[in-house]
């Protein structure tokens, strides 16, 4: 298969790159600094399969083109689109900084809505297909010092919502992933037990079952949360 992965470079955007390799897929990936990175030669030596890799700001929308354009370059065949690139940042919306809810919909929100556009024709044209968001359990319900990353996760849910009613005779099938805490660079200095949370590549291997099913089967969404609940 051909997986496309955003966010790719660290957290459970690696693991998912890291799951679909062993598995002898093609990997087209992409994150701010990605080709400067080694592990990737790494885990295509690993594993024998091929990852394509481009440096990309989805926060810009025509670096998420160049992305998309790149992606049709490697192949004319989509099978898994993984979008994964978020930004997170604490805060309140009443007290957070100005600017704050611009910036994180444009990497939480618009990265995913116009790479999705930009590469649904392909998959179309083959009449199947999935479609991973990430979304996060704060796409579920506020929690104190949500702010716009919050409102950037509802935001993302409902277009994932939207894509799933649209594509369902296409047989392109979309999914929403929920996240609850899970060991990224986001806890670093939190002080959190590392076995208190879940780990990325637990979110990696739901998404890779995912695409195991029958044709007729679509997982629509997926809540996983740490054992002891969320933090």
């Amino acid at each position: 298969m051909n997986v496309v992965i955003t966010g790719a470079s660290r957290g459970i955007g690696r693991a998912i790159t890291e799951i679909f390799a062993k598995k002898n897929n093609h990997l087209i990936i992409t994150s701010r600094s990605l080709t400067k990175q080694f592990w990737p030669h790494e885990l295509e030596k690993n594993t024998g399969c091929h990852i394509s890799v481009f440096d990309a700001d989805l926060s810009v929308k025509a670096e998420v083109m160049a992305f998309a354009s790149f992606v049709k370059q490697q192949s004319d065949q989509i099978d898994v689109l993984v979008n994964n690139a978020g930004f997170f940042e604490p805060g309140s919306v009443l007290e957070e900084e100005d600017g704050v809810l611009e910036r994180t919909l444009r990497i939480n929100l618009y990265s995913a809505y116009h790479l999705t556009r930009a590469l649904v024709p392909e998959m179309k044209k083959r009449k199947q297909g999935f479609i991973f968001n990430i979304c996060s359990i704060a796409a579920l319900g506020a929690y104190p010092n949500g702010g716009s990353y919050s409102i950037s996760k509802w935001a993302l849910l409902g277009f994932n919502n939207n894509l799933r009613e649209e594509l369902k005779k296409s047989g392109i099938r979309v999914t929403a992933i929920h996240p609850g805490a899970t060991l990224t660079d986001s806890w670093k200095g939190a002080g959190v037990d590392p076995k208190r949370i879940m780990e990325a590549e637990d979110i990696a291997k739901l998404i890779e079952n995912a695409t195991t099913l029958s044709p007729q089967a679509c997982v629509e969404e997926i809540i996983v949360r740490p054992q002891l609940g969320d933090l």
